[in-house]
């Protein structure tokens, strides 16, 4: 546990003065490229709380993009750290080996969905665990293609911002992008067609744009994520692997953000029973540290050529200690149903309040994986000045949430999953006081 009061306390605006002068600092030295949501300096964090150097103490909503859903600073990563990084940061798996990353590997291959005999293969960003995936599939099947989805957000490396939707500020003035990558409409259950539409549709431009024979793999993220966290209609996903199995190409899931507990389930495609062929985790995983992984069936896995895969930091054995301490706490503290009880407790209230105040066009999300879309009232038109201003509420008064969405006009929550339920009250309360007040 931490020692940090787990409530909300304010001893200056936000952000405070010492924030103000550490932020100006930063617009001295770092480049403006670095966008930034909240201008504080965090001195400490534990549980669901963020202290400033000001002394503030904020509600985090946000879990550092989704990273730290065993908290900040969970004692049993912190303890496995601190033993690791006493006996040694690094060797480089590809040069001498170490258990830390067999254990992490082995753990995820008895956690992802699937009794088949799988391979995990660790990497450091979840935009590189995509990128490899896709490398692998390529190696499997020898095609080049790779069909992703509206509204997917899938990293930052030139072959991920290809894959990703959105133009700013992901892919804005860094063109061009790798080739072979062909984007489908999604089933959005709010602005897009149902199930069956979307799938007919998908199916028909991989048989008569692409190839079906020319289609490496198809990526989805279960619950499109930094894309405004869009869950696909029932049954969309499901029909796309199984055409996927019928067709030869490797069905990956992008459990980058949702993995791991998140939504409700260990992994989000488990809602509706689906069993990739690969999946990739990342953020969640690490507890903090940057880790990610491939996982998958261990014919597509051991199809990549001897030293076909690695990096130089791949499986860092510090990050692997991390990764060994969050899996511990989110089985021992069974922080899946703990999700699943944030969401119990929190969509509700989120629906009562697009009952009634029409800006709030769509209330939408899994477990702990929630959003509010705001719309101009009487329809469906994006309203990113709505969602700007409902998050600037919220900082003002202590609790840190995000936004995202294909057009900026998403308000999504993503606490710890072991935060206290008087303190995610408290925050809820703040937001709907934001919504209110802004939209209302």
């Amino acid at each position: 546990m931490t020692d940090i009061e787990q409530r909300r306390i304010l001893h200056t605006e936000i952000p405070g003065p010492l924030s103000r002068e550490r932020h100006a600092r930063r617009q001295r030295e770092v480049p403006s490229g670095f966008g930034v949501t909240l201008p504080i300096f965090v001195e400490r964090a534990g549980g669901g709380i963020v202290v400033d150097v000001d002394g503030n103490h904020l509600v985090d909503l946000g879990c550092g993009i989704a990273v730290t859903s065993v908290g900040a600073s969970d004692p049993g990563v912190v303890e496995r750290v601190r033993e690791q990084a006493g006996r040694f940061t690094h060797t480089c798996f590809m040069v001498t080996e170490y258990d830390g990353f067999v254990e992490v590997a082995a753990a995820l291959n008895r956690l992802t969905p699937g009794d088949h005999e799988k391979r995990t293969a660790l990497f450091t960003t979840g935009a590189e665990a995509v990128e490899n995936a896709v490398k692998i599939s390529r190696a499997y099947t020898g095609r080049p293609a790779v069909v992703v989805f509206d509204h997917a957000y899938h990293g930052r490396t030139s072959l991920t911002m290809a894959m990703t939707a959105k133009q700013m500020p992901y892919k804005h003035s860094f063109g061009p992008f790798s080739p072979e990558i062909y984007r489908v409409p999604t089933a959005d259950p709010f602005r897009g067609a149902p199930a069956e539409e979307a799938y007919a549709r998908f199916a028909d431009v991989l048989r008569t744009q692409i190839g079906v024979d020319r289609v490496a793999a198809v990526v989805a993220e279960p619950i499109a994520g930094e894309g405004g966290f869009v869950v696909p209609a029932e049954g969309f996903l499901p029909r796309v692997a199984e055409f996927c199995r019928a067709n030869g190409i490797v069905f990956v899931a992008d459990e980058v953000q949702t993995g791991l507990a998140r939504t409700g389930r260990m992994f989000a495609v488990e809602h509706e029973g689906i069993v990739p062929d690969l999946v990739c985790t990342a953020k969640a995983l690490g507890g903090g540290l940057p880790l990610s992984a491939v996982t998958g069936r261990a014919e597509i896995m051991d199809s990549v050529h001897v030293g076909g895969l690695g990096g130089t930091y791949a499986g860092n054995p510090i990050a692997c200690a991390a990764a060994l301490g969050a899996l511990e706490s989110i089985e021992r503290q069974d922080l899946a149903g703990r999700a699943a009880e944030i969401g119990a407790r929190v969509l509700p209230r989120l629906r009562e309040l697009a009952g009634s105040v029409p800006a709030v066009g769509d209330v939408r999300g899994r477990g702990a994986m929630l959003a509010l879309e705001f719309v101009e009232p009487g329809g469906k038109t994006p309203s990113p000045t709505t969602a700007a201003a409902v998050a600037k509420y919220c900082h003002e008064r202590g609790v840190l949430v995000l936004t995202c969405g294909t057009y900026s006009n998403v308000v999504r929550l993503l606490p710890p999953l072991v935060i206290d339920f008087e303190l995610l009250d408290d925050a809820v309360d703040v937001l709907a006081e934001a919504v209110r007040k802004v939209a209302g």
